[in-house]
């Protein structure tokens, strides 16, 4: 049996780390890689805690969580990793057993997976990765995307009312010329685009003000490598606007390093507003203004949604929409 000296052990820590880490100490100031470092190392040990090991059931559920990211991707945008955390630690709290699998080259390699009592996919997936889901079992919830509403469970955020959260904050502000420098998705084989609701509902905010211009939508990927490529571009237009509101932080965090190199001020000659509020944008100078995403709690509402489908033969589909959370910081003027 497994102990808390192992987990220690594997995990590279201390024992009162990881006894405060299971306890979910929130005095505790330890990285979130740290936490999950002592997280996978309980579930590959199996470990239980004494409450668990007083548990009288012996057949514990067991769910394959989908990753439409790969681990390299997962690296690079720290949003699904916050949400596969809370999955994590969900599962670990109610014994339920993960078999995690990450997209390889388009591709989930579902070898031994067995039988499966239910099945969470993480992120966006094609009309064939769902079909090939629902072979593995009947019992299917997705977070951050919702396939199809009348058949599957699903956690989603609300991204329109952020995004007009963002918009109107800025008009406030006496901005109207805001660019956005924005993402794109694709899934399957046949790279088939999804429409990502923050474009579409900047767009349409700004046309319906007048004020729409495609010479201010600039689009990549949701890395801050392309953040940094893309506010470059935008620095090379003669139209440059006074405000951009940026899909993502890590975006955000290329785009700031870029204006910094021209000698661009935030927010004296152009304000910015993130998405996601991931750990770091408190530390930007100046701090970045940003749409708190909790990403965390989609993770272990998904499992909730899931447990309760598996242990109470629900049929009809549940979509959770949770909503998110402007947070007024220093980019802005």
């Amino acid at each position: 049996m497994a102990t808390i000296k192992d987990i220690a052990k594997l995990a590279d820590v201390s024992l009162s780390t990881v006894s405060r880490v299971l306890n979910y100490d929130k005095t505790l100031s330890v990285t979130n890689e740290t936490k999950k470092r002592v997280f996978e190392a309980a579930e590959e040990l199996n470990y239980k805690t004494p409450k668990q090991r007083n548990n009288k059931s012996t057949k514990r559920i067991r769910i394959g969580v989908m990753h439409w990211y790969s681990q390299q991707e997962e690296l690079g945008d720290p949003y699904y990793l916050s949400i596969r955390k809370g999955i994590e630690k969900e599962c670990f709290n109610k014994e339920v057993e993960i078999i995690t699998i990450f997209k390889n080259k388009d591709k989930y390699p579902a070898k031994a997976l067995g039988n499966l009592d239910g099945v969470i996919g993480i992120g966006k997936f094609s009309k064939e990765d769902v079909k090939k889901f629902s072979s593995y079992s009947k019992n299917i919830a997705f977070v951050d995307y919702s396939p199809n509403e009348k058949i599957y469970d699903s956690v989603v955020i609300d991204f329109k009312k952020a995004v007009l959260e963002v918009l109107e904050y800025l008009f406030q502000l006496g901005h109207e010329h805001i660019g956005y420098i924005g993402g794109r998705e694709y899934v399957g084989e046949n790279k088939v685009h999804i429409g990502d609701e923050r474009e579409l509902t900047y767009c349409e905010f700004m046309k319906k003000n007048n004020l729409f211009s495609e010479e201010q939508v600039y689009l990549g990927s949701f890395t801050a490598e392309d953040g940094y490529n893309l506010m470059k571009e935008a620095i090379k237009n003669d139209k440059f606007p006074t405000a951009f509101f940026i899909a993502s932080d890590s975006m955000a965090v290329g785009a700031m390093k870029a204006l910094h190199e021209a000698n661009i001020k935030v927010p004296e000659d152009v304000s910015l507003i993130g998405f996601d509020d991931i750990p770091t944008s408190n530390y930007l100078v100046p701090p970045l203004t940003t749409v708190k995403v909790h990403t965390e709690f989609m993770g272990t509402t998904v499992v909730d949604l899931l447990l309760e489908r598996i242990k109470d033969n629900r049929e009809i589909p549940k979509k959770i929409v949770i909503p998110c959370e402007l947070i007024i910081r220093e980019s802005c003027k």
